[in-house]
């Protein structure tokens, strides 16, 4: 069979498009090698000093890291080496007695001792004076915190660099190269529990020189703008492999763009599907309901009038409440329902749910074997749509088990962290196949029922920021894992 006349012609204009593009392609190549020599020439200069500051910029932000992680772990050992034991020793903080200044300051000299740290000192919270300092001249001197000193009151660290000197100080046609960073960080009770408290004691400012860092990057700078020129010579013989790897990945990035494209079009399809079937729900809920309401006023006239026959209107009310599940089913999945999150005991929701099932499992000779930990830290959790998950899972176990089996329902907490519930039964089980698709939206091998029940399910437990685990195997039962966070 030959094609049509309006196949052909897209599967032309395909291909033209394509061929445009290869030329384009080519095109840019020579454009970019002939004229790149040129531009590479002109900025390479410019292209040397950016590559030199940013290497410039990393160690000035690695310095302020670390040195703002040492004030943290001064804070931590003054408060913890020197605060506590001088408030039960003396009953107070007063740095004016000798003793206690001795002792502040071996701490201090102690954690910074072959650190090189020029200077480290201690503002006092509520005047803005220089309790402590490892420079003697420093003690006791007022208003010398800045700006930065009233941040770290504030609570918020920060740090300050001053710094002179460029790469033409390798000619001395410039400033001498010079250094320094100095970080504020809030003196701050610390908790039992290792972390710092909201008490702020003071300020702690910590001086450090990074004149021989900053000369190397100096230097740095200098290599980098003689090293650059050559490095740029040789990129130029690279350029067309690397311009030609660029088009192939441009292209790639295309297709991939293309399918995202296709996969958001399929899901705004579903969207729309969900929105109808929403709606077609909500329209067939009301007469059903009025379906229903006639039933059961019909089998109370039907049962005066022609005894016997009743059962018939019966027949219509039991219909009509199944019909009305499915809808509530379909309505709940194409509108979830809002999480009313309150902290709750999840053993009371399973032994809920075991008391509502108690008929079923008699009915179906089914052994119920329940083992719930006592004590279990509290949920914050949605009870009533808890609820529902675990009857879905627990009405498909005891429909698994035809013939009578085991039932095991347990609860645990491995760690304060989460809790696990586990339900296992001893029915049919499933192949592998039936295992990667029980999730999923109206997938069900049953001859009744909507295969919502698992898909509500799973996003009750989504919604609880919890997971659901499904193991099983044909013959050999199957075993869900729920774990969920504790509060």
């Amino acid at each position: 069979m030959e094609p049509r006349p309006e196949v052909q012609e897209k599967e032309g204009s395909r291909r033209q498009q394509q061929s445009d593009t290869g030329l384009q392609t080519f095109k840019l190549v020579k454009y970019f090698s002939f004229t790149s020599l040129g531009v590479i020439l002109v900025f390479t200069m410019i292209l040397s000093w950016i590559i030199s500051n940013h290497a410039r910029r990393v160690m000035l932000e690695q310095s302020e890291e670390y040195v703002l992680l040492l004030a943290e772990n001064i804070n931590q050992q003054v408060f913890r080496r020197f605060v506590l034991p001088a408030v039960v020793r003396y009953g107070n903080i007063a740095l004016s007695n000798p003793e206690q200044f001795d002792n502040l300051d071996r701490i201090v000299r102690g954690l910074i001792q072959g650190l090189q740290i020029d200077s480290v000192t201690i503002y006092d919270s509520r005047v803005n004076i220089i309790s402590y300092s490892t420079v003697s001249e420093l003690v006791g001197v007022k208003d010398k915190g800045g700006s930065e000193y009233a941040e770290a009151l504030k609570g918020k660290a920060n740090s300050r660099f001053s710094y002179s000197g460029s790469v033409f100080s390798l000619l001395s046609v410039s400033p001498a190269i010079r250094c320094q960073l100095r970080a504020y960080i809030p003196f701050r009770q610390v908790r039992e529990d290792g972390e710092s408290g909201e008490v702020i004691m003071g300020v702690i400012e910590i001086v450090k020189d990074l004149s021989r860092n900053y000369a190397s990057i100096i230097n740095l700078q200098g290599r980098i703008i003689t090293v650059s020129a050559a490095v740029m010579a040789v990129l130029f013989l690279v350029l067309r492999t690397i311009v030609s790897r660029a088009g192939r990945i441009m292209e790639s990035k295309a297709l991939e763009r293309l399918k995202l494209e296709e996969k958001l079009n399929q899901t705004e399809r579903l969207a729309h599907l969900g929105k109808m079937v929403a709606t077609v729900s909500h329209e067939i809920k009301s007469p059903l309901g009025i379906v229903r309401s006639t039933a059961e006023i019909l089998e109370k006239r039907i049962q005066k009038v022609a005894p016997g026959n009743e059962h018939l209107a019966r027949i219509i009310v039991d219909e009509a409440m199944r019909l009305n599940n499915i809808v509530v089913e379909f309505l709940d999945f194409a509108r979830p329902q809002k999480m009313n999150m309150e902290p709750g005991r999840i053993n009371a929701i399973l032994d809920k749910v075991l008391a509502f099932i108690s008929p079923m499992v008699r009915e179906h000779q089914v052994e119920v074997v329940a083992e719930l930990e006592p004590d279990l830290p509290d949920l914050d959790m949605d009870a009533e749509q808890l609820y529902r998950a675990f009857l879905n899972i627990l009405l498909n176990a005891i429909q698994a088990m035809e013939a009578g089996g085991s039932l095991y329902v347990g609860s645990s907490s491995g760690d304060r962290r989460r809790i696990e519930i586990v339900i296992r039964d001893t029915g049919m089980g499933m192949d592998e196949d039936k295992l990667t698709q029980i999730f999923k939206p109206f997938f069900t091998d049953k001859s009744k029922g909507t295969g919502l029940g698992l898909a509500i399910t799973k996003n009750i437990i989504d919604a609880h920021a919890g997971e659901i685990l499904v193991e099983s195997r044909p013959g050999q039962g199957t075993t869900f894992t729920i774990h969920l966070p504790a509060v």
